[in-house]
């Protein structure tokens, strides 16, 4: 035992690592296999380099025999970091993603049978996504799902189902779902299993060499690591140890390549924590964890639950409110930090007031690197965007997006905003015709283009094209509205254009006939008001918004500055920060409508919300707000759980509930929400906290069904009784 504890007391001079029992354990435990239950700021990143450097020291492994697997680059690139800054005179071990090894993979047995191939997945800038007609454009995935798209469906496909469709390509993938069930995955995109089927003819077809990405490197290395045993035995006989780190993230084809490549030795040591496992969208498969022990079944598992990042009372509230999730190992997150300051939860009227409160309170802060706001969706960062740039507090983007400025809405919003100007260009007509309330159709437009008299649009459609009776009063007055507009400060202009013009009726069509998400189109016009609010003419809009666009790109380049960090709550997984701050806490966001509708969406939003909360070191406030752009809110179903922990309800022996105010909010208690299944009886009227009212029209063992007035939703019974979100009518 002498030589371990030498190199332990030496690892503690040399770089100051002390290791708890739990990580000398993990350490130790070389040989088998091991899965490593590690809870948030519990040092899990330093642990794995320890045991990579004792098995080299003190095991006398040779380095090259080491393979460390990791879920990102940056992640990989840390471990390279971390290793060489606590072993500086050892030979470097192989870190890489999942990814690279698979092309590795993928890249010998091509070469090995004289298959040449073309990666079409990398960075590809917005202008060259859209420009889909171009005769140099590049060979990339995103260009080739666009055409598809407009060849299948005969529109363009916006961003955020582009977004959708390449999620639901890499779902299938990674989950390795056969054809013949690619149309039980669901996805709102149209024709999506058909322009999956048409892309992956292509790919192998459409092309002179065959076209791979980055999900083909996984599915083909692991088919490759299954059919070519000479190939997977020289990688099994390559390393002699493995270590996975993230593993929570990891997909079914991800761990399917793991498991080949350990068959021989066994020895593998997992790093994960289920309750941070929030990618399941993308294919990750953390049940996978959950069943370790029937994969190895000689497997060790270890528990680090020592939290070193944060404050007690930030861990223990964290600790209580995971608790909630059925579906995990049962840990006990603790600390022997001190406590710091309680959780806040601040409560404001209207959603204007929340960025407002945010520049005001994060002035006074001097060391603006160990400040982060975090929010579920990427369109609740140009808000903030617009108000600390106003404010002149530097920023960094984490996840940073400049699509939402090149948005059709955007353009859309501008044309009709272009039109008041002069009404005599028949080219901005055309790009909206079909948009607001005039009912010009295709054939008209194309008839009114002939006409270049600089003459009045609208004039020129009245006079000189046919249209038919019902046209000529909209005409009229949208010519009138156009008129009426000019001058008119952009905040109004934009109203004008929602409600009289139309457009927002119009984008109610296009979402039911082409599924567009309508909360995402909507939530761009209003976030266009909160940029237009204060501005006097619509140039200024237009500049403001082409200076924010800048301000953007900018804001990607200051990582590592003194400036705060704006981020999703995804994205901030693995970071910590002095101060945190959650925004946007609102039911209908976080937990999103969907996610209310499912077992595992909602225990996955909580770990999400979870995570979020674990990047606090000391200073964490929960914001939410009452009234959004005239729409009462509802808190987050979450933010109510973490106040119930911090102050649990008093319950008198008459069964009554005795709220406890905290000194920052002041939100009831639902006394009258429905806490028993046996009120739940088709027929009733039911109010919902988020949907408004409705009526039950079926009630199944987990899954209650209620007609609301926008759509019928299914929702589980235990959530709505657990959270109180049904009352009687």
């Amino acid at each position: 035992m002498k030589i371990k504890e030498d190199f332990f007391v030496r690892k503690k001079e040399e770089v100051g690592v002390l290791l708890n029992e739990v990580q000398l354990k993990a350490v130790r435990q070389t040989e088998g296999p091991l899965l490593l239950l590690a809870s948030p700021g519990s040092g899990k990143t330093t642990t794995i380099i320890m045991r990579i450097g004792y098995l080299i020291e003190e095991k006398g492994v040779d380095p090259t025999r080491v393979k460390a697997v990791t879920f990102s680059r940056a992640s990989a690139n840390d471990m390279k970091e971390r290793f060489k800054r606590f072993f500086p005179d050892l030979p470097p071990v192989d870190f890489s993603t999942i990814h690279s090894f698979a092309f590795e993979v993928v890249r010998n047995h091509f070469r090995k049978i004289g298959t040449p191939f073309q990666i079409i997945e990398g960075h590809l800038d917005v202008e060259e996504q859209e420009d889909v007609h171009s005769a140099h454009m590049p060979l990339h995935k995103k260009i080739i799902l666009r055409k598809l798209f407009k060849s299948i469906v005969g529109e363009n496909i916006p961003d955020d189902q582009l977004d959708e469709l390449t999620t639901y390509i890499s779902f299938i993938k990674n989950k390795m779902i056969p054809k013949d069930k690619w149309s039980r995955v669901q996805c709102d995109v149209p024709e999506a299993e058909r322009i999956l089927r048409e892309y992956e003819t292509f790919k192998k077809s459409g092309h002179r060499q065959l076209l791979l990405d980055f999900d083909d490197m996984l599915t083909i290395g692991n088919e490759v690591l299954e059919r070519d045993q000479e190939l997977l035995r020289k990688y099994q006989q390559r390393f002699d140890y493995m270590l996975t780190d993230e593993s929570q993230d990891t997909s079914l084809v991800q761990h399917a390549i793991i498991e080949k490549l350990v068959r021989e030795h066994g020895n593998l040591c997992v790093v994960a924590d289920d309750d941070q496992a929030i990618y399941s969208w993308r294919g990750a498969e953390p049940s996978y964890l959950l069943n370790f022990k029937e994969i190895y079944p000689n497997a060790a598992i270890l528990f680090m639950e020592q939290n070193y990042r944060s404050s007690s009372d930030i861990v223990n509230v964290a600790n209580s409110f995971i608790k909630r999730n059925k579906n995990r190992y049962d840990k006990n997150m603790f600390t022997k930090n001190p406590p710091s300051k309680p959780i806040k939860i601040r409560s404001f009227a209207d959603y204007v007031e929340q960025a407002k409160y945010l520049v005001q309170d994060i002035q006074k802060v001097e060391n603006l690197a160990e400040v982060v706001i975090l929010y579920r969706n990427n369109s609740s960062s140009i808000a903030l965007m617009n108000e600390f740039d106003r404010a002149g507090i530097p920023f960094y983007m984490k996840d940073a997006d400049n699509r939402f400025f090149s948005h059709w809405v955007i353009e859309d919003i501008l044309n009709f905003m272009r039109m008041t100007f002069t009404d005599k260009r028949p080219e901005i007509l055309e790009k909206i015709h079909f948009k607001f309330n005039g009912y010009i159709s295709k054939q008209q437009m194309e008839a009114l283009k002939e006409f270049n008299n600089n003459e009045s649009v609208f004039d020129n459609l009245l006079n000189y094209v046919q249209v038919q009776d019902y046209q000529v009063k909209p005409l009229k007055t949208s010519k009138e509205t156009f008129e009426q507009m000019r001058g008119m400060p952009p905040l109004h202009a934009i109203r004008v254009i929602r409600e009289r013009l139309g457009y927002e009726k119009a984008l109610e069509k296009m979402c039911e006939r082409f599924s567009f998400r309508k909360d995402y189109l909507i939530g761009i016009l209003n976030t266009l008001e909160e940029i237009a609010d204060t501005l006097e003419t619509m140039e200024e809009f237009a500049s403001r918004l082409k200076h924010l666009e800048s301000v953007l790109k900018t804001a990607k380049s200051r990582k590592g500055q003194n400036v705060v960090t704006f981020s999703t709550f995804h994205s901030a997984k693995g970071l910590e920060f002095e101060r945190v701050y959650m925004i946007d806490l609102i039911d209908g966001m976080i937990p999103s409508s969907d996610d209310q509708g499912s077992a595992a969406l909602m225990e996955e939003a909580t770990r999400l919300f979870y995570v979020g909360t674990t990047r606090a070191k000391k200073h964490l406030e929960l914001i939410v707000y009452r009234e959004r752009d005239g729409e009462k809110m509802t808190e987050s179903s979450f933010v109510a759980a973490i106040r119930n922990i911090m102050n649990p309800p008093k319950q008198h022996h008459t069964g009554q509930v005795e709220e406890h105010r905290g000194t920052v909010v002041d939100i009831p208690y639902n006394l009258n929400a429905i806490r028993n299944s046996s009120e739940l009886v088709v027929g009733k009227m039911v109010k919902h906290r988020v949907f408004g009212t409705g009526t039950i029209i079926n009630v199944k063992e987990e899954k209650i069904h209620i007609r609301f007035e926008a759509r019928e939703k299914a929702l589980l019974i235990a959530t709505c009784l657990e959270m109180g979100l049904l009352e009687s009518v």
